[in-house]
């Protein structure tokens, strides 16, 4: 059957549910029929189990022909589909149905890729095109999400799923507006949400700031004392202390502006620091987290590493195990064994992108008082080696030779950009952070992070959060580390964003996290954002690791063996292995931490980044794969 023409399917749930076509809007039958097409919408491009299906239409109290009535309806929505070519799109999956369609179809898809790629260019700094695309975005919703269907406590659950990210989007345009000076239309649309969502903070805050940059400072500040009286009438808490201080803020006359000029972690920019004559760097490092947590082998075994005799030592792990954390913990620690300097040096651009090798020797040349090389100079690998760059890192290198100085290489791509840095002698230390294995550095030491243990995890969000809140509800604080995968990352956001949202019960945002389609969503907490890293981790890989990890990504959350991913890719277990070792060379699978067998081994992907591979898989219109139990 042909695929139908790009303009035929308009199908919305941003509003009251239809489908149109060129030819105007398809009858969608009777209620129960509009019922099922409206979850099978809600969850599309996934998989929806038979349970979930007779629960939405009969809510706990199905006939003894629900099955069967589930088939005639699904018949029915294939029938009205095939008018516009579309009735193969239905499919029977896995113990339940599944319906695809593309974003330019679906309105809810389409708001959700809008509010991606915002946050993507907020990230980049283009705060124009980012505003332009959420309002694209808030524009798509016509009123409440199916407002005739709710009364089935299923779907009312994933309308107000909808209901909350459009308010997250709103939140994060009305902030990026501030951000440009365009206060006037905030300030008059946010009164109407701040009414129907009066405990909500970070509205509040948009609010304040609205109120005062048109110079309403007595209405920003009565708006600070509403919500403090209602939290303490309601829930007996005060305001957290970031609204606290933007109230002060304001009485003492302005907010501070968004933004600023420190990097992750708090890291001053190295490319602005003051140049340094003689012989010694200081200390050009990022803050260390006050709340570092764990990693006490890890800790002992690097600082043991850097003080031995090999001068380069390799931090290896997957994204988000917190590489760059332990790393900036132990160079503050090794202060008296590195008298002549500790020094951060960021290996990638704001985009991810590997930096020249030229440009690193040139801000380490800077740094050290050295000339820098000619602009323009080269990059350092064998092909494209210029005079100027090469000569420039000898004299790096000749530099480093008599002093004692760590080296923090954060995020290293590859091994050509870590090579020319690396001093060929004396007491300094070389410290490389990566992703991939970069096996090619034959001489370094080796540490590789997993993710946190248990203990680990409920500790970092006991301190985030206050260990009386963990220890209310630890249950509900076991699976939000559990949903995390343990990545410190994940676990240090979700814990962020609950040490703002002081109303949301640990339970709530426990179930936020169990599913798949929001996961991503909810680990976002003002700047610190889990996505960003993944899809760094994502730009990383070629196509057929890509490919391979969308793939793997379909099977089941819990390790897999070499026949099941083989199963998974379609190929036999020699190429299948082949797959795997790559992506294990790339950081990306978790490999056995023993010796052991091919075939006897166990390989598991870290859970958010199967989350998301899947994204990625439904955005580009890879095939939906078959996976194996």
């Amino acid at each position: 059957m042909a695929e139908p023409q790009h303009d035929a399917l308009r199908l919305t749930v941003l509003g009251p549910l239809s489908v149109g076509t060129p030819d105007g809007p398809l009858p969608l039958g009777p209620l129960k029929q509009r019922l099922l097409l409206a979850m099978l919408l809600l969850r599309a491009n996934t998989p929806v189990s038979l349970d979930l299906l007779t629960d939405t239409l009969w809510d706990g109290r199905p006939p003894r022909t629900a099955r069967k009535n589930i088939q005639v309806y699904i018949s029915a929505l294939r029938k009205l589909l095939d008018t516009v070519g579309a009735g193969d799109r239905l499919a029977h999956h896995a113990g339940g149905y599944l319906l695809r369609v593309r974003d330019d179809e679906l309105d809810v898809l389409r708001f959700q890729h809008l509010a991606r790629a915002a946050r993507e260019a907020t990230a980049q700094g283009a705060l124009g095109p980012a505003s332009r695309m959420l309002r694209e975005a808030l524009g798509l919703r016509q009123e409440l999400p199916l407002r005739e269907l709710r009364f089935s406590p299923a779907v009312r659950s994933e309308a107000e799923r909808l209901d909350s990210r459009h308010l997250q989007v709103y939140e994060d345009w009305a902030e990026i507006e501030l951000r440009l000076g365009r206060a006037t239309e905030v300030a008059e649309t946010v009164a109407d949400l701040v009414e129907r969502h009066p405990e909500r903070e970070r509205l509040r805050a948009v609010q304040m700031t609205a109120l005062f940059a048109q110079g309403r400072q007595t209405e920003a500040l009565s708006a600070y004392a509403a919500l403090r009286q209602l939290l303490a009438a309601e829930y007996g808490l005060q305001p957290s202390a970031a609204l606290e201080t933007l109230y002060r803020s304001i009485l003492d006359g302005g907010p501070q502006q968004p933004g600023g000029t420190l990097g992750p972690l708090g890291a001053a920019d190295p490319r602005t620091a003051p140049r340094r004559a003689g012989g010694e760097l200081g200390a050009v490092l990022p803050q260390d987290l006050a709340d570092f947590t764990g990693r006490v082998p890890q800790l002992r075994e690097l600082c043991g590493l850097l003080a031995g005799e090999r001068r380069l030592t390799l931090l290896t792990g997957p994204v988000g195990t917190g590489k760059t954390a332990l790393a900036v913990h132990t160079a503050h620690l090794l202060a008296a064994e590195f008298p002549d300097g500790r020094v951060l040096l960021r290996m990638r651009d704001e985009h991810g992108r590997p930096r020249p090798a030229a440009a690193l020797v040139a801000e380490l040349s800077r740094l050290a008082g050295l000339p820098e090389p000619p602009h323009g100079a080269g990059a350092l690998d064998p092909g494209t080696r210029r005079p100027g760059a090469e000569e420039a890192a000898a004299a790096w290198r000749a530099w480093l030779a008599p002093r004692r100085v760590l080296l923090v290489l954060d995020d290293a791509a590859d091994e050509a950009s870590v090579r020319p840095l690396v001093p060929d002698s004396g007491g300094s230390a070389v410290l490389v952070t990566a992703r991939a294995q970069l096996a090619g550095l034959a001489a370094a030491n080796r540490l590789e992070l997993a993710p946190f243990e248990r203990a680990e995890s409920l500790e970092l969000l006991g301190r985030i959060i206050g260990t009386d809140r963990l220890r209310s509800c630890p249950a509900s604080a076991e699976r939000i580390v559990a949903a995390t995968g343990m990545l410190p990352l994940a676990v240090r956001v979700s814990g962020l964003k609950l040490a703002v949202r002081r109303h949301l019960p640990l339970g709530e945002y426990a179930a936020r996290l169990g599913d798949d389609r929001t996961v991503l969503d909810e680990l976002v907490a003002g700047d610190a954002d889990v996505r960003p890293s993944l899809a760094g981790c994502w730009q990383d890989l070629g196509p057929a690791d890509r490919a391979a990890l969308c793939l793997l990504g379909e099977l089941p959350d819990r390790p897999f063996t070499l026949r099941q991913a083989a199963e998974a890719l379609t190929c036999d277990q020699d190429d299948a292995l082949h797959r795997l070792e790559s992506l294990m060379d790339a950081g990306v699978l978790m490999a056995p931490r023993s010796e052991v067998t091919a075939h006897a081994a166990r390989y598991e992907l870290p859970r958010l980044t199967k989350v998301y591979a899947r994204e990625q898989a439904q955005r580009h219109l890879l095939p939906l794969p078959r996976a194996t139990a």
